[in-house]
């Protein structure tokens, strides 16, 4: 048995992609921010059913004692959650092939105007998840549905997993990845513009808490303010930053960016009143880094960095905690995974670009720690995501369909 010519991938796709639209709507109406995925997974669940087998992978509140564990929103419950296992078995004899396809999406951003209601025209569909990340579950449903109708097994197994909570640091893939899950190769879907990521930064979420000594305004030298400390913090972990960064060249495709791995300061609170100098800050943010550092150092470096650089109050008054650790992951651009889908892509007509991603995703857990060959691939832009305009193409998600078909025939081993 032979390959299937490219026409016949497309022409299968094509006949596909009313069914993955749909999904792709009826998957966007599921508010499915962290913690909220359950009717997006038994939608995702029924569907996939009608195509390959279908495994429900229970979770647990003994994830959060694992060292990777991500707890930037407290208080989320694991027992009695779930996620999906789907697998298309191959005949025997043939290399295996991993995705993995997110269903959990971040909030509303402001401005979006009914956001979890799925607006299609002109070949675009947009709401809330529509490429970060249910477009890429489309994808991946288009492509089943159009192997199967090509009636031509792959040799290897065809595996995806269906997590929650990549959006808030990876813990659905942790879990499966906890699992010990075995494969060949594996692709992380997310929206690439069809790029082929092989290297992706990591990062930390981290929460710097100041204590000061409150006071009125007009005993200023009796006083301490936090929020003072916390403004220091800012300064110090800037100039880290910038170190770190000249530090970190020396990676052909992270060079390109005049800086892949950006500090972020997304939160600031203290205070209740504007003539008392406050008793407390709290400084949150995002530090990327690349792979001359692991999540550990530059923790610990951060933290030696206050304690290096602050007064003898701060130093004594801070704590720092981190909610997010993901180190970066780098695969070799002349690995046959990525030199195998760029041929793919180029025939497709794309681009076929090897880049690196200068977000984190889940992509380290499966290339790091399971030491399985990894990178980030999809449909749709990243641009458009976590925005009031969020939206995918029709034809972006049949592109990507029919390479990922194209490639899982190719790296499975079928036919000559």
């Amino acid at each position: 048995m032979t390959q299937s010519n490219l026409n016949d991938i497309r022409a299968a796709v094509a006949a596909a992609l009313p069914e993955a639209e749909r999904l792709l709507c009826d998957l966007i109406r599921f508010p499915s921010t962290p913690g909220k995925e359950a009717d997006a997974v038994d939608y995702a669940a029924r569907r996939f059913a009608e195509l390959a087998e279908v495994e429900r992978v229970p979770l647990s509140n003994a994830l959060r004692e694992d060292e990777d564990f991500s707890d930037p929103i407290p208080g989320l419950e694991y027992d009695g959650r779930s996620q999906l296992r789907v697998r298309l078995p191959g005949t025997g004899g043939g290399r295996s092939l991993l995705v993995n396809v997110h269903l959990d999406v971040v909030p509303p951003s402001q401005g979006q105007e009914r956001p979890f209601d799925p607006l299609v025209g002109d070949g675009v569909v947009r709401g809330r998840g529509a490429c970060d990340d249910k477009g890429q579950v489309a994808v991946l449903f288009a492509a089943v549905q159009a192997l199967k109708r090509l009636g031509m097994p792959l040799k290897g197994d065809l595996i995806a997993h269906l997590v929650v909570e990549e959006e808030c640091g990876g813990n659905g893939t942790l879990a499966m990845v906890r699992r010990g899950e075995q494969a060949d190769a594996c692709i992380v879907m997310e929206p690439t513009d069809l790029r082929i990521y092989s290297s992706v930064r990591g990062a930390v979420w981290f929460r710097v808490t100041c204590a000061g000594k409150p006071g009125h305004s007009g005993r200023a030298g009796d006083t301490v303010s936090a929020l003072k400390m916390a403004i220091r913090v800012v300064e110090i972990l800037e100039g880290y930053h910038a170190r770190l960064l000249a530090a970190s060249r020396g990676f052909p495709l992270f060079d390109p960016y005049p800086n892949p791995m950006p500090i972020t300061f997304g939160k600031l609170s203290a205070g209740d009143w504007p003539a008392t100098a406050p008793s407390r800050a709290v400084l949150e943010g995002v530090l990327g880094l690349l792979p001359n550092k692991t999540r550990h150092q530059v923790m610990e470096e951060m933290r030696q960095a206050i304690l290096d650089e602050g007064d003898e109050w701060l130093r004594q008054h801070f704590t720092l905690d981190f909610m997010y650790r993901h180190d970066a992951h780098v695969l070799r651009a002349d690995h046959p995974l990525v030199t195998g889908l760029q041929e793919v892509c180029r025939e497709a007509g794309a681009a076929g670009e090897v880049s690196a991603m200068t977000a984190s995703c889940d992509s380290w857990l499966y290339n790091n720690q399971l030491g399985i060959p990894t990178v980030v691939f999809g449909a749709g832009s990243l641009r458009f995501a976590h925005s009031n305009e969020e939206q995918i193409r029709m034809d972006e998600i049949g592109a990507a369909a029919a390479i990922l078909v194209r490639f899982a025939e190719q790296w499975s081993g079928q036919g000559a």
